[in-house]
């Protein structure tokens, strides 16, 4: 089943969540929020978040990691590709320190997406940036 571009994100930005063991609240509501705010999301109906959240786990338990991100990856215009990683990259950093498994996805991520690798840089510095603590 083709994805919308907007469920592709959505995809994108669950696997990632659920990369370290499962989606912490904490990871939930910054999806929710990047969603709510993101220009790319514009028309996008919240009451069918739930719905796409987990047909992505359950595609994950079915295919894995691998097949969620390429059949997302696959359906995702290429000019979005560098807003699919930075939305990753939020998910990703929203519990401040990275487990193993999230910084192995978003390397994962990185790989299939067409997206320069100093933009990719860019995209980290800046989240670590606005995550770090005085």
């Amino acid at each position: 089943m083709a994805l919308s571009a907007q469920e592709a994100l959505i995809y994108i930005m669950v696997v990632t969540a659920s990369s370290d063991e499962g989606i912490s609240p904490k990871e939930l509501n910054v999806i929710r929020s990047l969603i709510s705010r993101s220009p790319v999301f514009e028309g996008f109906d919240t009451a069918l978040l739930e719905t796409v959240a987990n047909r992505a786990v359950d595609e994950t338990n079915a295919h894995g990691l691998d097949g969620v991100l390429d059949h997302a990856i696959t359906d995702l215009p290429t000019k979005l590709h560098d807003t699919a990683y930075a939305l990753a990259v939020e998910v990703a950093v929203v519990d401040v320190q990275l487990p193993q498994e999230e910084l192995r996805l978003l390397e994962m991520v990185r790989d299939r997406l067409d997206v320069e690798r100093l933009v990719t840089a860019a995209i980290e510095a800046s989240a670590r940036a606005r995550m770090r603590r005085a």
